[in-house]
Parts: C-alpha cells; structure tokens; sequence
C-alpha cells in the first residue's frame, strides 16, 4: 500500500486545513490508519488515529480541534484541522496498519508528509 498525503501548507494561527492521505490499495484492509507529525530533532507524534470500525483516538493537545476519518470506498484518509496554533507546525504523515498499532513503530506504510506551517 502506498500513501500519499496533499493538503499541507502555510496558514496564520486560528485557520483551518484539510490534510488528505490517498492509498494506492484498499484502506479496508488496513485495520488502522493514523496521522503523525514530526519537528525536526523531535520523534514523531501520534496526532490522531482510526480503525477500521471508526474508532478514533487523538492525542490530548488536539482533541476538539482535529478530526481524522476514512473514506473507505475513495481509499481515502482525511485530517481535518481547526484552529490551529504555531505549535501544531510540523512535517505530518500519514500511516497504515494490518494489524493492531498503538505506536509508530508497529504501523506498515508511511506516506513522505506533508508540511503544515502555522503563522502567530
């Protein structure tokens, strides 16, 4: 499975984005998907993270701000991003699971990011 995210760019703290993650397979088959952001010098964060049967989990500094869903039959992964602060700016990935994965390291497939830079 090949992941390719879209959507980053540059927006002025409180503004919104729309990252998405298209999978070359079928996310189906992908038990969980999640989305990750990484600063340079700093380990990459879970962000956000779905299952195959919509279950969500996001990490504390976002929750109320962003939702992760899954379009299964566009093969699709979406974050949306509200009211962004400077500290959510960060190189972010997209990433897939077969199986169960509660870290970075336990997920499959890695998508090359995309950039969200966030402006005070």
């Amino acid at each position: 499975v090949n992941l390719v995210e879209s959507g980053g760019g540059l927006v002025q703290a409180g503004g919104s984005l729309r990252l998405s993650c298209a999978a070359s397979g079928n996310i189906f088959t992908l038990n969980v998907m999640g989305w990750y952001r990484q600063v340079p010098g700093k380990e990459r964060d879970v962000v956000a993270a779905i299952t195959k049967n919509d279950r969500t989990y996001y990490a504390d500094s976002v929750k109320g701000r962003f939702t992760i869903s899954r379009d299964n039959a566009k093969n699709t992964l979406y974050l949306q991003m509200n009211a962004l602060k400077p500290e959510g700016t960060a190189m972010y990935y997209c990433a897939g699971a077969a199986g169960w994965a509660a870290t970075a390291s336990e997920y499959d497939y890695w998508g090359q990011g995309t950039q969200v830079a966030v402006t005070p």
